[in-house]
C-alpha cells in the first residue's frame, strides 16, 4: 500500500469499456459502495465508466481491488489525492445515456479514435514548441480558476458545447500541433477524437490529466499557474510545487485576485462564479442585478441576509 500522510483518500477514475446493462451496474455498484461507506459520485453508460469518491485509505484500497475483479475494469487507472476528511456529503451512482457528454454529429468511440497520449514530462516539453497550440478542455470558469501557461480560453460553460467551438475555431489549430489537457484525462480522450473528426491531424493529449501532471516527479506540476477545479466539497487543489502557487483568478464583480469560488444565490440559477468577501455582500451573492432581485433568492431566506446592512435586507 502506498504509503500516506492522511487518513483519506479521494479516488479519480474512468474507463471506456462496454457495459451491457448499465441500470443494474448502477444500482448494484450503490449498494456496494454504501456497504462499504465510501462518497462520491459515479456514472455508468453504455460506454463506460466515470467516477471520483473518497474514503479512508483502507476503504479505498478496498474499493480498487474490488473494481479490478470486475473483467472490464481489470487494468483501470485510479488517481489518488490525500486528504484530511471525506470529500462528498453523499454517495451517488447513475446510469446515464453517456459518462462525458458531448453534443456532436460523429460517432465517437475513444477506444477507437483519440488523439496521441503524451505523458506529463513529455506535455511539458511538447509546450515550449513554438508551434504548439494548447488547448484547455475545460469549461471557462474552471480556466478562469487556474491554467496552464499560455494555453487558450475556451469560451464554454459546459464540455458538451466543444463540438460548436471547434467549428468555429478551426483556423487556430490548422497545421498546428495541438496540445489538450482537462482535469483527468475523460474529457480530451472525447475532444481530441472531435478534433481529429474535424480534419485536426496533429493532436495530442495530457495522459492523466491534471491530477497526473501535477504528481509526477519530473515535472511537480511546472507551468501551472492557479488552482485545479475539482468537482467535490474541496472545490481546488494545488498543481504547481515546482515554482509555487500564482495566483490568476478574479473576482467576477471588481476584479481584485482571488480564487474563492461561490454559487449565485439565486436558488433558480445557482451559477458559479469566483467572489471576494466584500462582493459576496455587496452584490448578495448573486452574478447579476436580475438575480439579487430574484424572489427566490438566499439571501432573503437564510441567516446570510444578517450581514446585511439594514437598508439592503430586502
Amino acid at each position: 500500500m502506498k504509503k500516506t500522510t492522511k487518513p483519506y483518500r479521494v479516488l479519480l477514475y474512468y474507463k471506456f469499456v462496454r457495459l451491457n446493462d448499465p441500470e443494474k451496474f448502477a444500482e448494484l455498484h450503490l449498494n456496494f459502495c454504501k456497504a462499504l461507506d465510501i462518497r462520491g459520485r459515479i456514472l455508468v453508460a453504455p460506454e463506460g465508466i466515470n467516477g471520483t469518491v473518497s474514503g479512508t485509505v483502507q476503504q479505498t484500497e478496498t474499493y480498487i481491488s474490488a473494481m479490478r475483479m470486475i473483467p472490464e475494469f481489470t487494468d483501470m487507472e485510479f488517481k489518488t489525492d490525500e486528504a484530511d476528511g471525506h470529500a462528498f456529503k453523499k454517495m451517488f451512482v447513475r446510469a446515464r445515456d453517456e459518462i462525458v457528454t458531448l453534443q456532436t454529429e460523429y460517432d465517437i468511440d475513444p477506444n477507437s479514435e483519440t488523439g496521441k497520449y503524451l505523458m506529463p514530462e513529455e506535455f511539458l516539453k511538447a509546450m515550449s514548441d513554438n508551434d504548439a497550440v494548447i488547448i484547455d478542455a475545460r469549461n471557462d470558469y474552471e480556466f478562469d480558476l487556474g491554467h496552464f501557461r499560455n494555453a487558450i480560453r475556451p469560451d464554454v460553460r459546459t464540455f458538451k458545447e466543444f463540438s460548436d467551438w471547434v467549428k468555429r475555431n478551426k483556423d487556430l489549430m490548422a497545421g498546428r500541433k495541438v496540445l489538450t489537457y482537462c482535469t483527468g484525462g475523460i474529457r480530451c480522450e472525447k475532444f481530441t477524437a472531435l478534433l481529429m473528426k474535424e480534419g485536426i491531424s496533429d493532436v495530442s493529449q495530457l495522459k492523466g490529466g491534471i491530477i497526473n501532471y501535477s504528481k509526477d516527479p519530473a515535472t511537480r506540476g511546472a507551468l501551472f499557474d492557479g488552482k485545479c477545479y475539482v468537482f467535490d466539497e474541496r472545490i481546488s487543489v494545488e498543481v504547481n510545487f515546482a515554482e509555487g502557487y500564482h495566483l490568476v483568478g478574479k473576482c467576477y464583480h471588481c476584479g481584485k485576485p482571488h480564487d474563492r469560488f461561490v454559487n449565485c444565490a439565486h436558488l433558480s440559477c445557482h451559477f458559479q462564479f469566483i467572489c471576494c468577501e466584500e462582493c459576496e455582500i455587496t452584490h448578495k451573492r448573486s452574478c447579476s442585478k436580475e438575480c439579487e432581485d430574484a424572489e427566490d433568492h438566499e439571501w432573503k431566506i437564510s441567516k446570510y441576509r444578517d450581514r446585511l446592512p439594514e437598508s439592503a435586507r430586502a
